[in-house]
């Protein structure tokens, strides 16, 4: 792996331990050898995120959709900013740079980038790792859904298992390591 896409809030959040996850997993990323690919703001965990990685030497790209940039919130201290036309785009230009998606805690921008990378490897569009960074049990209700999902027979079990859920970043990128995507079959219906 070369590059890991972060998603996670333009907002701090409530506790102190988002902005903490957010340092942890930007040091671990530059300990690793890794580039950070994110959403090119400069507020919240992305801009703490991403101060991270630039105090630590590391390579940062940041993507933005240019609906963005009347809001001042780029990150103007990036050596390298793409500016995109869509949100879409912003998502593919992503998805093209990086070899894996982890998800800090974030809002419903966050989701959508996070499922729509689940969706893409469920479909076999890409093979890459997708996690989530559960930090103090943010994400527990969704990952409560997504077993619920399986339950009820809308989400095939090995489909759910392509979301990889951990509590710190070393082992989330462990994980991401030893990744294998299981192959697409004729799935539909077959839940």
């Amino acid at each position: 792996m070369g590059r890991i896409c972060v998603f996670c809030g333009s907002s701090p959040g409530r506790s102190p331990a988002y902005t903490e996850a957010a340092v942890e997993l930007g040091q671990t990323l530059v300990t690793r050898g890794l580039g950070l690919v994110y959403g090119g703001a400069s507020v919240g965990l992305m801009g703490k995120l991403a101060d991270t990685v630039l105090e630590a030497g590391g390579e940062v790209i940041g993507v933005i959709p240019d609906s963005l940039l009347r809001y001042e919130v780029t990150h103007e201290g990036l050596p390298d900013l793409r500016v995109v036309h869509s949100m879409a785009e912003r998502k593919t230009l992503m998805a093209e740079l990086s070899d894996g998606f982890i998800s800090l805690p974030g809002g419903t921008g966050t989701l959508d980038e996070m499922f729509e990378m689940l969706t893409w490897s469920q479909l076999g569009d890409h093979d890459k790792p997708s996690g989530l960074l559960d930090v103090e049990g943010f994400y527990s209700h969704l990952i409560a859904f997504l077993d619920h999902a399986v339950e009820e027979r809308f989400l095939r079990s090995e489909h759910r298992a392509m979301l990889i859920v951990e509590t710190s970043a070393n082992a989330l990128l462990d994980r991401f390591e030893s990744y294998a995507a299981p192959k697409l079959e004729k799935w539909i219906g077959r839940v």
